[in-house]
């Protein structure tokens, strides 16, 4: 990954960092997250942007903590060199892609 990606992703984590993240009842509860992150159900969003972008090329838009089915999953939303829009969910326990989502950009296809 480039310098300026490597800055901007990282800049965009700390950014992340002190915003609140959603929670899957709706509400905008950072505390929720940091007790989560203090027990160890889930990793630093820095660490997990930076395992998604080694292999996931592209610009991260969006990012949203949740916690579903008794499960805690980032959802990235990343921008792919080709204009499409890629949304990536992650356990968020151990920063393992579970599933990709993908629009079509100009060229088609995941970058």
């Amino acid at each position: 990954m480039p310098a300026a990606s490597r800055r901007a992703l990282l800049g965009l984590a700390l950014a992340l960092t002190l915003i609140a993240p959603a929670v899957a009842d709706g509400r905008q509860d950072h505390e929720v997250a940091r007790r989560a992150l203090a027990a160890g159900e889930i990793l630093p969003l820095g660490a997990v942007l930076e395992r998604i972008g080694r292999e996931h090329r592209g610009e991260v838009l969006e990012v949203e903590l949740e916690h579903e089915d008794g499960q805690w999953i980032y959802e990235v939303k990343m921008l792919r060199r080709d204009g499409g829009v890629n949304k990536l969910i992650v356990d968020a326990r151990d920063g393992r892609v579970l599933e990709i989502k993908g629009r079509h950009g100009r060229r088609g296809g995941r970058d």
